[in-house]
């Protein structure tokens, strides 16, 4: 054969040694069986398939968030860290007194304010169950539609403003050395986004309200419940909420980030001005 014409034979650009004169839809050259990939008409190679994935536009939420498929890794996770830390509980003494939440030891130890979440009643299974329970009711949806990101920034800020909400009202209850624990106050932070959120897209919150008058009124009602918790998590879920939830569209990046730390800030101000009139700072 002359040289020529031997040149001529087209060869996978990937695989000089294969012979191909099936050619991809995008760019004209040769591809082998091995870099085909299906496409709704002929084939593609598989460097304009990878091509097409780096340039194609991220999916978004109706409010902003990055559309992801599987299962909702940020709820799961939060799910199973509270899991092991009531085994914790169980197994290792000290576990709760070294990680629970009182006005007073948040004071000294600020970690507890966020810790506290993590636990829950030791040998009180039910106080866990319920909470987890409306976690996985609640979590994913407002994971899948605010974002993941965004969602974990609303319970680990719920959290805070539940423990916050304990030490501004310390003094009235005086409740300044009852220790607490629960992720109730972040759970609380949730129902109170996922209100607005529901008010945001016009669909019928009453469920939401319904339930969070009953809570409202069991924490009054029944023994060893903290309500403040209840209460701050509560606003702080809803005003995020409403940040995120009514943000305008070219603005939802820096709301998203604003927010939180507009709230943060907040929470550390006041917190700071409580210790402060009584004398702990």
């Amino acid at each position: 054969m002359p040289g020529g014409a031997a040149e001529q034979v087209p060869v996978c650009p990937r695989h000089p040694d294969r012979v191909s004169y099936v050619r991809c839809q995008r760019c004209g050259r040769p591809a082998c069986p091995e870099c085909q990939r299906p496409a709704p008409v002929g084939i593609h190679c598989v460097d304009c398939v990878a091509e097409a994935a780096r340039t194609a536009r991220e999916g978004r939420t109706v409010f902003g968030g990055r559309v992801r498929a599987g299962r909702p890794v940020v709820t799961l996770t939060l799910i199973g860290l509270c899991a092991v830390s009531y085994v914790l509980q169980l197994a290792v003494p000290g576990w709760t007194s070294q990680w629970a939440f009182s006005p007073l030891a948040g004071a000294f130890e600020p970690w507890r304010f966020l810790t506290a979440a993590f636990l829950h009643s030791p040998g009180q299974v039910f106080h866990i169950l319920f909470n987890m329970l409306a976690l996985w009711m609640i979590g994913p949806y407002l994971e899948s539609t605010l974002g993941r990101a965004r969602f974990a920034v609303l319970y680990l800020m719920s959290a805070l403003g539940g423990s916050v909400a304990a030490v501004l009202l310390a003094t009235a209850t005086d409740s300044w050395t009852t220790a607490m624990v629960g992720a109730s106050g972040a759970v609380f932070g949730l129902f109170g986004a996922v209100l607005v959120v529901l008010r945001r897209l016009g669909r019928d919150a009453g469920p939401i309200i319904g339930i969070l008058v009953l809570n409202g009124v069991l924490g009054f009602v029944l023994p060893n419940i903290a309500w403040q918790a209840h209460l701050g998590g509560l606003v702080v879920g809803a005003a995020l909420g409403a940040a995120f939830a009514y943000a305008p569209r070219e603005r939802r990046a820096l709301v998203g980030w604003a927010a939180p730390v507009a709230v943060l800030v907040l929470l550390l101000g006041a917190t700071w001005a409580t210790y402060a009139s009584v004398g702990l700072v």
